[in-house]
């Protein structure tokens, strides 16, 4: 491992082999960073964070600063990073609260850009890109494969399926089921996200099903709970129209419509 000679870190963190810690950046207590991760100038990682392997957080990230919630009392609790992810400019993840699931947690071959923020307790998958200054409110869950535009806001405790694409400087006030493109304020449906499905390969088989399970829900004058009905009745039984249909019975704070 590299550390430069302006660098402070703490005796007890943990620092993997091929690691490096740029100028002038701060590694507080209880911190592991995998190895071949490198930590760029002046970024901070306070305390109670575990960064894998692989990883890039460039200049004035700021990593494991206290959550923003007024509950907070200083419990012990941890944000854990993935591998393979890169964490730009001036990104901010906050530790969690002793609430939802006590973690904040961000999984494998994320992209971060410039600004954005994941605030407490928030869960991200893998594959998922937040463009310059995406904000999230606390416990939010993203799932694999996700897009969010730059500049736009989530609202606390949202959800965004899997394969979802939040236009930018949107407003999501609602969970996005997945596989459809979202934008606005507050964010309403505009279809499926079918350029970033056939890109990852989706065949059109499977595009057809999803397009006829999007029309009940999102095109027909059938109140929700019978277009999932219909669904389940005359769109074949796959698992992508499976996990379209779950995660909308499993909504909370309703969909985006």
């Amino acid at each position: 491992m590299t550390i430069h000679p302006t660098a402070v870190v703490s005796p007890d963190a943990k620092i993997g082999e091929g690691a490096q810690i740029g100028p002038y950046a701060i590694i507080g207590p209880d911190i592991t960073i995998g190895k071949n991760t490198i930590i760029g100038p002046h970024v901070v990682i306070e305390r109670h964070t575990d960064i894998g392997d692989n990883c890039r957080i460039l200049q004035f990230a700021s990593i494991g600063g206290d959550p923003q919630d007024l509950k907070f009392k200083g419990e012990k609790t941890r944000v854990v990073i993935g591998n393979n992810n890169i964490i730009r400019e001036f990104v901010t993840i906050n530790r969690a609260t002793s609430a939802d699931i006590g973690i904040t947690l961000i999984g494998n071959n994320n992209l971060l850009m410039a600004y954005c923020h994941v605030a407490h307790n928030c869960k991200l998958g893998n594959n998922i890109v937040m463009a310059n200054s995406a904000n999230l409110a606390g416990h939010i869950h993203i799932e694999d494969f996700a897009i969010i535009g730059g500049l736009s806001g989530i609202h606390q405790f949202t959800r965004i399926g899997q394969h979802a694409f939040v236009g930018g400087a949107s407003a999501v006030a609602k969970d996005v089921p997945p596989f459809l493109t979202v934008a606005g304020n507050h964010a309403k449906p505009y279809g499926l996200n079918l350029v970033g499905l056939r890109r990852r390969g989706f065949k059109e088989d499977t595009l057809k099903n999803l397009k006829q399970a999007y029309k009940l829900v999102y095109r027909s004058s059938l109140l929700l709970s019978a277009a999932l009905d219909k669904i389940r009745s005359e769109v074949p039984d796959t698992p992508e129209v499976r996990q379209f249909v779950e995660f909308i019975e499993k909504s909370e704070r309703g969909i985006c419509r």
